[in-house]
């Protein structure tokens, strides 16, 4: 009916896996187990009963394809990545398909691999046009490294970066299994906050230039509030939301933070901080206060920097070219390297990586707002592709398992409800493990909540189990500049989305009540899904947003840690064992073609939302991306004026409006005011919907 707002350290201990017989029925309380994981497994694959079908509101259980009943306990191991010494055959094959690659896949021995990061880090594989480093490929390079014997060490050259912190764990864990190999590794930054000095810390060495910025100071979280701006013309946020901690809408009504605001942002911010000086300690072998005490000494002269242990050395980039000579082997005018472009075609499978077993796990990544229908461009999650690819997978009989890789702040709610449907409809037939990106929040964890397990990084960010919805009266605006509409109707309630005129009390009561529902049924959901009380859920729930370390402790996540561990926990369950060979499939679709690549397609999404602000905040105070918040406000001023007056015209050219007042948080994902509350917009009658939203926090 109503354009509705639902809003919606890596574990370092062994996590247990109990197994149980299949007359087991009874689901487990997850919020009384954070790592302990209950993996059905059935007692005689001959005799297994048909999984019964579930409650209107239950996840259905996984039966898991085991031959006997299995040890009592399994052990998953505390590293997530553990790097094994290949064996002298292994090598041997390993010399063989090197021997036999393609030309364009052939490159010096002694070579360095040479990666450059910055901005960006996509979440879903890339075309073969596409110059973005995503993170799939980045990871399956660093693994191929390791074992490649032309590969003497790894560069990663590090620009600022604008993504999550999840990701940046995702790829610290990969830098820190190459190390173990014994190549050397080193990073090399200009601009450093610390974001760029976390990825940099995993690296065995540092260098950066005597004139380099490196500002490690702390973080910080900001919020701005349009209440007063609003209001000088006159235009009036009319927004209902279920929640004590339902913070989108903040924005347009109030002119400060409210006290839940303040506490749940706070928490994430000690989450973040602390996580943050735990891992950067460990890679520099230094104690906490020792980083803590140079964060607070606000250093910025490089010398000060290297004395204190916190960079190796201080050279220019050629100076690092002479050095990487030396290290390889190069001749003098000469550098052997290689770089991403080329490195992401090497197949992993030359080295025994994701090949070799019968069965194989599926890797699905989604990632954006999601939304209804097919075909999505940019960043968007489309249920249509979704659920067909899902589908696809289910009459694959060679996948044993599926991890559901999720990157989404929500979206539209009826799309939501049917991925959530047909994820639970192939949780019948194989098990299915979700792994949260840097958000999995709203609709994005609506999509987790049907898969057998979860997990995150201690660093994502979901929960965010509440509604928001609204509309804007733009009555006294339109008196201000003698604007008229005049609107025939025929329905109790063919007007209640008008932003000609504020809502009746009839009409509030059915917003109000509306929204109710919509939070009840996604809060008994997630109880049921989750072998929670509906009391426990409540208390979880009322629009909160989580760090993963906290939602693993309340029972809204199973497990700590990144794709890699999902593929664990997917093989226990299906029951494989963890050293077993199976094949990794990653069945997302590449996402840039040549006809964007012109066009500069792509575009913004509605995940540029006005909930970004908690979810997807900038908890890195003295970075270089904050220089981008003053760029990005500015630029949002005419976009969301642009909205707005199209919103006015009562048009459908406010659709197109909306991803333009957007862009601005496509392009600068660290900005802490996302442009625009263009959801709210789209409440407010801009682009008319059918559905509900479950948008960000």
């Amino acid at each position: 009916m109503a354009a509705t707002m639902l809003t919606t350290a890596a574990a370092a201990r062994p996590v247990l896996i109990t197994r149980q017989g299949a007359g087991s029925r009874k689901p487990a309380s997850h919020a009384a187990r954070a790592t302990h994981l209950v993996v059905q497994a059935q007692q005689d694959v001959d005799n297994a009963a048909t999984p019964q079908a579930p409650a209107a509101v239950a996840v259905p259980e996984t039966p898991a394809q085991q031959n006997g009943a299995g040890s009592a306990v399994e052990m998953l191991p505390e590293r997530e990545l553990e790097y094994v010494e290949p064996s002298g055959g292994d090598k041997l094959w390993t010399s063989l398909r090197l021997i036999s690659a393609l030309p364009w896949r052939r490159f010096k021995k002694g070579s360095a691999l040479v990666l450059k990061l910055g901005g960006a880090i996509a979440e879903q594989p890339q075309g073969r046009f596409s110059s973005t480093v995503s993170l799939p490929a980045l990871c399956d390079c660093l693994k191929k490294a390791a074992l490649d014997p032309r590969v003497a060490g790894v560069v990663i050259k590090i620009e600022p970066l604008a993504c999550g912190w999840a990701k940046l764990q995702e790829v610290r864990r990969h830098i820190e299994y190459f190390r173990s190999s014994g190549k050397f590794c080193m990073a090399y930054m200009e601009r450093a906050g610390e974001k760029e000095y976390y990825l940099a810390s995993a690296c065995g060495e540092i260098y950066a230039p005597p004139s380099a910025s490196v500002s490690i100071r702390g973080m910080s979280v900001a919020g701005t509030f349009l209440r007063g701006a609003l209001e000088k013309v006159g235009i009036e946020p009319e927004v209902r939301r279920i929640g004590k901690y339902k913070s989108a809408g903040d924005q347009l009504l109030r002119e400060d933070m409210s006290e839940p605001q303040r506490e749940q942002l706070t928490a994430l911010l000690d989450d973040i901080y602390d996580g943050f000086v735990a891992d950067v300690a460990a890679s520099l072998g230094k104690s906490q206060e020792e980083v803590i005490a140079f964060m607070d000494r606000g250093e910025y002269d490089m010398e000060a920097v290297k004395a204190a242990g916190f960079v190796t050395g201080l050279v220019y980039e050629c100076e690092l070219e002479e050095m990487l000579k030396k290290r390889t082997g190069g001749k003098e005018d000469q550098l052997p390297t290689v770089g991403y472009s080329k490195y992401k075609k090497v197949r992993p499978s030359t080295f025994g990586i994701n090949a070799g077993g019968k069965k194989a796990v599926a890797v699905v990544r989604t990632s954006g707002a999601i939304i209804g229908g097919s075909g999505g461009t940019g960043a968007t999650i489309t249920a249509a592709d979704v659920i067909r690819q899902l589908r696809g997978i289910k009459k694959n009989k060679a996948i044993a398992a599926v991890v559901l890789r999720i990157d989404s702040p929500g979206g539209d709610a009826l799309a939501s409800d049917l991925m959530w449907r047909e994820i639970q409809e192939l949780a019948k037939t194989k098990p299915v493990i979700a792994s949260m990106a840097d958000v999995a929040a709203s609709g994005g964890y609506y999509m987790a909540m049907a898969c057998s397990k979860i997990v995150a990084e201690s660093r994502t960010i979901t929960g965010s189990i509440g509604v928001v919805t609204g509309k804007f009266n733009l009555a006294e605006l339109y008196t201000k500049l003698g604007y008229s509409k005049e609107v025939l109707s025929k329905g109790k309630w063919a007007q209640l989305l008008s932003e000609a005129k504020p809502f009746s009390e009839e009409e509030a009561a059915l917003f109000d009540a509306s929204a109710m529902h919509a939070y009840e049924s996604f809060r008994n959901k997630a109880a049921a899904s989750r072998g929670m009380t509906v009391e426990a859920t409540q208390e979880v729930a009322q629009g909160r947003v989580w760090s993963g370390r906290r939602a693993a402790t309340i029972g809204l996540v199973d497990s700590l840690g990144g794709v890699s561990r999902a593929i664990q926990l997917a093989k226990l369950a299906a029951g494989l064992k963890l050293d077993e060979r199976v094949r990794v499939l990653e069945v997302s679709r590449a996402k840039t073609s040549p006809l964007q690549l012109i066009t500069g397609g792509g575009g913004a999404s509605l995940s540029a939302t006005l909930g970004m602000l908690l979810l997807q905040s900038v908890f890195n105070g003295g970075s270089p991306s904050q220089g981008a918040m003053a760029t990005g406000a500015a630029a949002g001023a005419p976009l969301l004026m642009q909205a707005l007056s199209a919103a006015m015209a009562g048009s459908a050219a406010g659709a197109e409006a909306l991803p333009a007042a957007g862009a601005v948080r496509a392009e600068m994902p660290d900005i802490v005011v996302e442009g625009v509350a263009s959801q709210a917009l789209l409440a407010a009658g801009c682009a008319p919907s059918s559905s509900p939203l479950f948008d960000d926090a």
